[in-house]
């Protein structure tokens, strides 16, 4: 039986994974928190996943690289550090980062780099996020992880073309600028939405998430299929063959 260690146990996404692991009939290894003994954990398990905090990621993937354990890592706000330790660590262990555990939103992404790719920069693309008002990052992991298809799609850095700001007189949109707005309030799980527009036509493509078990549920499939992998930096389109 899959033994299962929780990293932000006692949050919100953390609660709703234990919830999940039960409901999948697997077994919960353990959950820790800031100040806990994660490597006693990660020993004991045969996957970890972490919804914790980025400045928690480098002690986290020492604990499992320590004791050879898999990660589904599913922190978001994320930089360009972080995503160094990822791969740093991939060498050594089978780790899952996404910025969306949700089954319906890595189909999302693969539909945005399609439609991207066959549209072209001539079709303006903006993605817009609403969360909760206790979410604390912007643009969302999700936003970022459309915005990374899109560019992908067109074979441009994202770094490059991203449009995240506006605010005054801010000139005319800038041909084949990604653009990112957020939006907080209320008890919002996750809605996003990519609109391709051109000269008289509009694509919009949706996804809308209405409780966090859907991340969680999409969290332990993706535990299940990492299990037994290779060491390898992973993707949740490659759980779904995408």
């Amino acid at each position: 039986m899959t033994k299962i260690g929780v990293i932000g146990a006692k949050g919100r996404m953390g609660q709703a994974i234990i919830v999940a692991i039960d409901d999948a009939g697997l077994v919960l290894a353990g959950g820790v928190d800031q100040g806990d003994d994660i490597a006693a954990l990660a020993a004991q398990s045969d996957i970890m996943i972490d919804f914790s905090a980025p400045d928690a990621l480098e002690g986290n993937l020492d604990a499992c690289i320590a004791a050879g354990t898999p990660i589904i890592v599913g922190t978001t706000g994320l930089q360009e550090r972080h995503h160094y330790l990822v791969d740093n660590a991939s060498q050594t262990i089978a780790i899952l980062q996404t910025g969306n555990t949700s089954l319906g939103v890595t189909l999302l992404s693969a539909l945005v780099k399609q439609a991207a790719e066959t549209l072209g920069p001539e079709w303006d693309i903006e993605i817009v996020e609403t969360h909760h008002r206790h979410k604390v990052d912007a643009p969302s992991g999700t936003a970022l992880l459309l915005g990374e298809a899109a560019a992908k799609g067109r074979n441009v850095d994202l770094a490059a073309v991203s449009d995240r700001g506006r605010d005054g007189i801010t000139g005319a949109r800038k041909e084949g600028d990604i653009g990112f707005a957020s939006l907080r309030g209320g008890s919002v799980a996750g809605d996003h939405s990519v609109l391709l527009a051109t000269e008289h036509e509009q694509i919009t493509l949706s996804h809308r998430a209405e409780n966090r078990a859907l991340f969680a549920r999409g969290a332990v499939k993706a535990a299940i299929w990492l299990k037994d992998k290779t060491a390898q930096r992973y993707a949740m389109s490659d759980v779904l063959g995408l």
